[in-house]
């Protein structure tokens, strides 16, 4: 049974504990969660539920996420590295984070003040998604093999075999896994941990 978007803004996610609850993430931003909801679906864009948060389609194509976490709430243009960011509102997720692009909120206020500009990027993303356009991501090869995994791969011919089997997108989950950390110790363990799934063939989070 598919969950309901009007789920997520009474229960939240549905992913721990808290959900349903005064003590859910989903509880602190309702009044901000609300005026996001308002602004996207005032812009044509159809509401669903994906990964237990709201999705906004068009013409069945995912365009934009809304979502909170403990100390913000916030929209997610998954394709907003196409967009041209002239207000200078969005950033990506994460350091390594290749097209989604986000806009964080922790009060109504700046929701308000943002309006016009959020509406102006959201007719932005739908005029990608009409255009057909694609993020053009970087290949693998164009990613760093850290030293701990190169030794690995240089001594075991299965693991090897393994790795350079896998699909491009769940090479680049691991090199990108395995390169974070500062220290080689962590890396190594990191690459120890995670041998089995790669010998099975799987991804990092499969």
């Amino acid at each position: 049974m598919t969950r309901d978007a009007e789920i997520y803004f009474t229960d939240g996610c549905g992913r721990c504990s808290l959900g349903g609850t005064p003590d859910c993430k989903v509880h602190r931003w309702q009044k901000e969660l609300a005026a996001l909801r308002r602004i996207l679906l005032s812009c044509g864009l159809t509401e669903e539920c994906k990964w237990g948060v709201p999705c906004y389609t068009f013409q069945q194509n995912n365009v934009i996420l809304l979502g909170a976490f403990k100390d913000y709430c916030f929209i997610s243009f998954l394709k907003g590295a196409l967009i041209q960011d002239t207000e200078g509102i969005l950033s990506k997720p994460g350091e390594n984070t290749q097209a989604e692009r986000v806009v964080r909120f922790t009060e109504v206020k700046e929701v308000v003040v943002k309006e016009a500009v959020l509406k102006s990027y959201v007719f932005e993303a739908l005029e990608i998604e009409k255009a057909g356009l694609k993020v053009q991501y970087k290949s693998t090869d164009d990613f760093e093999i850290p030293e701990e995994l190169q030794t690995k791969l240089a001594s075991n011919p299965a693991f090897k075999t393994a790795f350079e089997a896998l699909t491009p997108g769940r090479k680049r989950g691991y090199l990108l896994h395995f390169s974070a950390p500062k220290q080689a110790k962590t890396r190594e363990a990191r690459i120890d941990k995670y041998t089995p799934q790669i010998l099975a063939g799987k991804g990092l989070h499969d």
